[in-house]
């Protein structure tokens, strides 16, 4: 969560926090996130802050672009460009 967090880079991970190396770390993330450890983590939270009446659905928001149409509803048309195309940037090149 601290690399996370601070956006430092993983392998600048303080030894002193005790967490061995920032690789190591960053190994453990992505095997925890590929296995669904968060997304079960999220779900026990959600299910025990229901229960305990803690969940204030009256703050919460549904994304539409992230749930498809039952139907299968229209595709998005593409917008054709008017403009001439951009420079080159600097910083590709």
């Amino acid at each position: 969560l601290f690399v996370l967090r601070s956006g430092i880079p993983w392998e600048m991970l303080p030894a002193e926090m005790g967490c061995g190396s920032g690789m190591t770390c960053w190994r453990r993330l992505r095997d925890w996130h590929e296995a669904g450890v968060w997304q079960r983590l999220h779900q026990v939270l959600l299910d025990r802050l229901g229960q305990a009446g803690q969940l204030d659905w009256s703050r919460a928001s549904l994304d539409a672009q992230s749930i498809p149409a039952a139907k299968g509803g229209r595709r998005p048309v593409l917008t054709r460009r008017i403009g001439a195309n951009r420079a080159p940037s600097a910083t590709c090149w």
